[in-house]
């Protein structure tokens, strides 16, 4: 069956590429879609969504298609980037559309496609390649088993392989788990700081400084703008459990820091990933039963204090906040299989691996060919 290949130009396109989720997954409760606002956003700025139809004119799959120049810089080569990207459990459909993405990506003289990030894998994407039965969770990816074999058989590579980890019972002793002498606070000049609602703006900038320094290592991570930190954490403070952030600073400079919130997936799953000012209010109204479970965002040690035990003590906080707080469960976004000290904080806590997971790449040859 042929497909057609089509860029999203209108807004009825665009409730049809939000729409295909709906079907594929008529409200599986483990996959938690992208937030709707979020994407309209991207489209209005110009960030190019296509759909995959098929003969009677049915969206069997999506993709958005663009370009960084930080990340070509950072991985040495030309990538066409894709992302939100969907499709049936298809072969042919998911064969048609790789080929489009390829087909672009020849066009526009890049050596690779790289993806599912949206917009960046410093924000969001990727495929599990495990935990299938395990639901999702916001910044987080999940999909069927059948996503990792349709990349695969088209030829694509993974990379950053990393997992996602989940803590299942919060009880252990945060002195025992994560020992750390008091005495060195006042010695070393520390100072713990925990997030506050009013002041998020001002602390932003802090976190952003600490999270450049302590990622920039990393292979994928390009450098996150002032703008671009506004956009992800547009919403936050409504969010927020200020206890769960938390930053250090040595002699008055930011050197570690750690970022948990409140897991509403299942409300954003219930709602279709709208959280417009109606479902934002249903949100406040019932936020008290999305205060079990939390999902570990990011944390960082800057270059040069690494290795003194700053995110110990860091650790050792948070566990006692999630305690205070009620908490029974600690999900934490990917971390590289290369990154065994990350890693160790939830080990210490009982916690396994949830979700394998991994970003494609795929090398192109020269000549374009036809959608």
């Amino acid at each position: 069956m042929r497909h057609t290949f089509e860029r999203v130009a209108g807004t009825g396109e665009l409730r049809e590429f939000l729409a295909l989720t709906d079907r594929l997954y008529r409200g599986d409760p483990r996959f938690v879609p992208p937030l709707r606002q979020q994407v309209r956003d991207w489209w209005r700025e110009g960030v190019r969504l296509y759909v995959l139809r098929d003969n009677a004119g049915k969206v069997v799959a999506r993709t958005s298609l663009h370009t960084d120049a930080d990340l070509d810089a950072k991985l040495g080569r030309s990538l066409q980037l894709f992302g939100l990207t969907e499709f049936a459990e298809d072969e042919g459909v998911a064969a048609e559309l790789f080929a489009a993405i390829e087909a672009a990506g020849r066009r526009a003289g890049r050596e690779a496609v790289f993806g599912p990030v949206s917009l960046l894998p410093n924000q969001s994407g990727g495929v599990i390649t495990s935990g299938f039965a395990e639901r999702g969770f916001a910044d987080s990816a999940w999909n069927p088993p059948f996503d990792p074999y349709a990349y695969e058989r088209a030829g694509y590579e993974r990379r950053f392989e990393a997992d996602t980890w989940i803590c299942r019972d919060l009880r252990g002793d945060p002195a025992v788990l994560f020992p750390f002498d008091d005495a060195r606070l006042a010695a070393e000049g520390l100072a713990l700081h925990r997030g506050n609602r009013r002041k998020l703006d001002e602390q932003l900038p802090v976190l952003r400084g600490m999270l450049n320094a302590s990622f920039a290592q990393l292979g994928y991570y390009t450098q996150i703008s002032a703008e671009q930190l506004r956009r992800q954490t547009n919403g936050l403070a409504f969010l927020l459990d200020e206890s769960l952030l938390l930053y250090l600073t040595r002699d008055d400079e930011p050197v570690a820091f750690t970022l948990c919130l409140p897991d509403i997936s299942p409300f954003i799953t219930a709602v279709g990933g709208d959280l417009g000012v109606v479902n934002q209010l249903r949100l406040l109204a019932t936020r008290r039963r999305y205060r079990r479970e939390a999902i570990l965002i990011i944390k960082g040690t800057v270059p040069g204090v690494q290795g003194a035990g700053y995110m110990r003590l860091l650790a050792r906080e948070l566990l006692r906040n999630l305690q205070a707080g009620g908490y029974t469960t600690l999900r934490s976004t990917n971390v590289g299989r290369d990154n065994a000290a990350s890693a160790a904080q939830f080990k210490r806590m009982g916690g396994t691996p949830l979700h394998g997971y991994t970003y494609y790449e795929k090398a192109l040859t020269t000549g374009a060919g036809p959608l």
